[in-house]
């Protein structure tokens, strides 16, 4: 019987296997998001600027951005000038380095204790950051200055931290271990802050204390941005060179010892890591749940689990979301503005809601 098998031809190694047709396949889709955040980061911050009470377009901003930056242009009026310089810029600058931040963080805690629930609030850096704000407003530490806030706030999150540590000991132990210390934590300070309004508040400080606990960038500065930069540059730094480890986690402690990682060690470092960029964005801004949870599950869904890409594309995607989330709490309400948390939970609660479906339906 002859055959009609087409001839082989010398070198041809015919049609790519499906494997690594999908892989090929995931590794174009997450470029393309990756990319996609690339264009559309900078394009927000400039467009968010433009959005308030006063009206201005984006040529105006950039303009504004090229004088301050040292261009022969002609300053826009002085008035407009520090809307775009000293208070908006400032902010949206701010916003998109926490949502980027929190972002990071939230998706290296997801892998290191191996829990789609973590947050970057898991170690009690929330709850600790409160008291240390409450104690700031309410107490008067500090005459209750905005440097003031920031360093109580700042304080009370690495308290929080090494009540944590204390808990658990420098070996950590399992991931279980990891988050009812957190939770123990966290209900101690909150607690202590309740405790401290009760107390001591008042109607306005306690009216003050709740507007900053939901979440607020009202008080945006560039000292602030600038700390936020270091802490989110140097956070992503560090955690994503630390990408195959985190890889390896996925598979447990003893797959990742197995696999040439230092279980504890490793831990112990991107703890801390996260710790101090946590403590230090929360702040300036305040407690802004569900960023650092929902935002790394749906970063997943765009360029996989692979924390080398992973991780620069939840900075770039954390920035995003936090900052229109921002812009539409201090614009659509106005004259009026809500804190911001807010509305990252009136949006995050649905959007968990749907991932939490589709990882039911896929499993």
């Amino acid at each position: 019987m002859t055959s009609h098998a087409p001839p082989r031809v010398a070198g041809h190694v015919g049609p790519e296997p499906p494997v690594a047709v999908s892989r090929d396949r995931r590794r174009r889709g997450a470029l393309s998001a990756a990319g996609a955040g690339l264009i559309l980061l900078p394009l927000s911050v400039a467009f968010a600027v433009t959005l308030g009470a006063a009206g201005l377009s984006i040529g105006e901003v950039f303009q504004t951005i090229a004088v301050h930056l040292g261009l022969p242009l002609t300053p826009l009026p002085a008035l407009e000038d520090a809307i775009v310089w000293e208070l908006r810029l400032p902010r949206v600058l701010l916003a998109a380095l926490v949502g980027g931040g929190l972002a990071v963080c939230g998706a290296v805690l997801q892998a290191l204790t191996r829990n789609p629930l973590a947050d970057p609030y898991l170690l009690g850096i929330s709850s600790g950051a409160s008291t240390g704000a409450v104690a700031v407003l309410i107490l008067g530490l500090g005459s209750g200055a905005a440097a003031a806030l920031t360093a109580g706030a700042f304080t009370g999150s690495l308290m929080a931290f090494c009540c944590v540590l204390a808990l658990i000991g420098v070996t950590l132990g399992g991931s279980i271990r990891v988050v009812l210390a957190g939770v123990a934590v966290s209900q101690l300070f909150s607690a202590l802050t309740s405790l401290i309004v009760i107390w001591a508040g008042d109607a306005q400080s306690t009216r003050g204390v709740t507007f900053w606990l939901l979440g607020s960038l009202a008080s945006a500065s560039w000292t602030g941005a600038a700390l936020c930069a270091a802490a989110t540059g140097i956070g992503l730094a560090v955690c994503w060179s630390a990408s195959p480890a985190l890889d390896a986690f996925a598979f447990g402690r003893e797959a990742a010892a197995s696999l040439g990682v230092s279980p504890a060690r490793t831990q112990l470092v991107l703890f801390v890591v996260t710790a101090l960029s946590t403590a230090t964005l929360v702040a300036a801004s305040g407690a802004i749940g569900f960023v650092g949870l929902v935002v790394p599950h749906a970063v997943r869904f765009l360029v996989g689990s692979r924390h080398r890409v992973l991780l620069p594309a939840c900075a770039l995607y954390g920035a995003i979301f936090l900052l229109w989330a921002d812009t539409a709490a201090r614009t659509l309400f106005s004259p009026r503005e809500i804190p911001v948390g807010v509305l990252t939970a009136l949006i995050g609660v649905p959007a968990f809601a749907v991932i939490m479906r589709g990882r039911s339906a896929g499993s």
